[in-house]
């Protein structure tokens, strides 16, 4: 019964393009500030894989490509539904995969010798991409509600979604550029950096999912949201993004 309410749940997203992700930006902004944190030895490397492109311009590869068919395996691989009650490994692992076993996937085919540069390449932006996800705490949401999709509420008079005010509406509505954006974070010490980039991938997922159910508290169905909502939540924003560019810049420099 499981599988099958999974396999009606991402039916769902990528028939009413629910495939939760970060706004553009916020992906971007994740790119560059791990660009900024990498190893020479890494920048030298994912520039050869990338032909020289950034990761910021190469942060929302993954959303692109879903209007491809071709691509369609890899929708499972920007969320994990979890209970509140459970941690991720708890659970029953989802046979069509999911945000955690798609970041180890992309991680084992990077380090295999014997995997082409043009297989490298694609998963390295789908890794950066994923790794994103994960630091928007409403892809490790509920599978009730589709992490957060149907927890309908007002922004601003306009109709949204918890999982929306996470991805797009409260960083869009800053109205800042991706290096702005990035510009504008907190300033970090090399040991808070440090302390960000410890743990492994479960503790990161228990983290995100933990935030996530803190967020489910933090509206009511219905509510009409202002002011008052980014300027309480907005410093977790940013430090979400901060996160997950400094997470991604210490998995690529293990990986490179």
């Amino acid at each position: 019964m499981r599988k099958i309410t999974f396999l009606l749940l991402i039916t769902g997203q990528i028939a009413f393009g629910k495939v939760p992700f970060w706004s553009k930006t916020g992906h971007r902004v994740i790119g560059e500030v791990a660009e900024e944190h990498l190893s020479g030895l890494a920048r030298r490397a994912i520039d050869k894989l990338l032909l020289g492109q950034s990761l910021a311009s190469v942060s929302n590869y993954a959303d692109e490509i879903k209007a491809d068919s071709v691509f369609r395996k890899f929708s499972a691989w920007h969320f994990a539904n979890i209970p509140a009650d459970k941690r991720y490994s708890e659970v029953e692992p989802s046979p069509y995969g999911d945000l955690v076993t798609g970041i180890q996937e992309c991680i084992k085919i990077i380090k295999d010798k014997n995997s082409s540069q043009a297989d490298k390449a694609f998963y390295l932006k789908m890794l950066v991409h994923f790794i994103g996800d994960l630091h928007q705490p409403m892809h490790l949401g509920r599978l009730e509600d589709k992490g957060g999709n149907d927890i309908q509420v007002q922004w601003f008079n306009r109709g949204s979604n918890l999982h929306k005010i996470w991805d797009t509406n409260m960083i869009d509505d800053q109205g800042l550029s991706y290096t702005e954006l990035a510009g504008s974070l907190p300033k970090l010490t090399k040991r808070q950096i440090k302390a960000i980039q410890a743990g492994t991938l479960s503790d990161w997922v228990a983290e995100s999912q933990d935030l996530a159910n803190t967020l489910y508290d933090s509206v009511e169905i219905g509510e009409k949201l202002y002011y008052r909502y980014s300027y309480v939540w907005w410093d977790t924003v940013e430090s979400q993004l901060e996160k997950g560019g400094l997470r991604l810049a210490k998995v690529l420099n293990d990986l490179f």
